[in-house]
């Protein structure tokens, strides 16, 4: 991953909202790196809403975020078009409780994020990945979670209806792959619930041209595009609903029956399970971050992230390194001073993290306090680095470090100082 991404251009659609059916003109904006996903109202006075299971509100039939006059309606095809295009950092202006419903699907939104452009934003994006197996029940429902490369939704619904029953389905989220598979899957219902779905505010400004209406018969005035249609809607909302991650979710996610109040309540699981991280980097984005070269780059690769926060990196210690042909030869040693350096490099990539255009900027260390050795580290050795942010103001950070070999700490630092600096 070469970095967090966020769209190059304004993009907007408008329409009535399915459920509150008031209109609404819903622009996507650029986010600055790191901001992340966030709804602003602007016929509210409120501060902008992130698109957090923190904030949801478990309803009927759709996805809330907030609660009151200023909550946010029915975000859930929104979402999951953000999470198709692989977006970090966006602004979702809305002059409206509810975006727009149009054809009922995701796929409006995902041509609108295409069409404004995909860039890269600076800094790294963050992951919940998804290690340990675990599964949750929620009365008929069940979820459950899978290690796996990527994002995979697998989904069974069971409806009584003929053109329905039971269908399943998995699907690998990608932006190509979800563009031609779930995007412009519509939503559903069945006319018998039409006015008990009013009765209780719902659906106002739902027709035969923003959704798929079931009756005894079959469909209503419109055609299906797929015959599972349904269960690749029930699919594409799943994505819209893990949004709420706020991370990136890397795992097989399975649901049976799923509704949008039980895959918040998944989400909330989740979030709780599951170590934020970001996904392993290489030394080839490394190398981009930071500006020292052979003999003097310290690091092999990043394997856990969080912004702002902390980073564990990895260095391989080979009897070819350079250091140990004259540091102490015939019983070498890796010099004290290079792990601590290799421990500031690692450092260094977290706080380049912070900033938008890391490519223009150098870390300069300014202090180490309480350093100290535990044991020789030899050829041969790994060496695990975890550094954690006791302080972040601007361009100034202060960490604490440990380095540690098979588990056991060989140095540590109580306080180093850094600060960014144009190069």
């Amino acid at each position: 991953m070469t970095g967090r991404r966020t769209i190059s251009r304004e993009s907007t659609v408008e329409g009535i909202g399915l459920h509150l059916g008031q209109p609404c003109r819903l622009t996507f904006r650029p986010g600055g790196c790191g901001s992340g996903i966030r709804f602003v109202r602007t016929d509210r006075a409120t501060a902008p809403i992130p698109a957090h299971v923190s904030v949801a509100v478990e309803v009927e039939r759709r996805t809330q975020l907030g609660d009151g006059e200023d909550a946010l309606h029915t975000v859930e095809h929104v979402l999951a078009a953000v999470v198709a295009a692989q977006l970090d950092d966006l602004e979702i202006v809305m002059d409206g409780p509810e975006p727009p419903i149009l054809d009922g699907s995701a796929g409006p939104f995902l041509r609108a994020l295409q069409e404004a452009g995909i860039k890269t934003n600076g800094g790294m994006p963050s992951s919940l990945v998804v290690r340990t197996p675990f599964r949750m029940e929620d009365g008929d429902s069940w979820y459950e979670a899978h290690p796996g490369d990527g994002l995979t939704v697998g989904v069974t619904i069971e409806f009584d209806h003929p053109l329905v029953g039971r269908q399943s389905g998995t699907w690998r989220v990608t932006p190509e792959g979800f563009a031609a598979e779930l995007a412009d899957a519509r939503t559903f219902g069945f006319a018998s619930e039409v006015e008990y779905l009013r009765g209780r505010g719902l659906i106002r400004g739902g027709s035969t041209d923003n959704a798929i209406v079931l009756d005894g018969q079959g469909v209503v005035g419109n055609q299906l595009r797929w015959p599972d249609e349904f269960v690749r809607h029930k699919a594409l909302d799943c994505v819209g609903d893990l949004a709420l991650a706020g991370h990136r979710v890397q795992g097989r996610i399975m649901a049976f029956r799923p509704s949008h109040s039980g895959t918040v309540r998944f989400v909330r699981e989740l979030t709780k399970r599951v170590q934020r991280e970001y996904a392993m980097i290489g030394i080839e984005d490394i190398m981009k971050v930071l500006p020292h070269r052979y003999p003097f780059l310290l690091v092999d690769r990043v394997i856990e992230y969080e912004e702002g926060k902390r980073v564990v990196g990895i260095k391989n210690v080979s009897i070819n390194e350079w250091f140990f042909q004259g540091h102490f030869p015939g019983h070498p040693i890796m010099p004290g001073v290079l792990i601590v350096e290799a421990m500031a490099q690692v450092g260094g990539i977290l706080l380049m993290g912070t900033v938008p255009d890391p490519e223009s900027k150098v870390v300069y260390f300014t202090g180490l306090d309480g350093v100290r050795w535990r044991r020789p580290v030899k050829p041969g050795d790994v060496l695990r680095f975890e550094l954690e942010v006791l302080q972040l103001r601007g361009a100034v950070c202060r960490m604490r470090g440990v380095a540690k070999v098979d588990g056991a700490v060989v140095s540590e630092i109580a306080e180093m100082s850094a600060m960014l600096r144009d190069r």
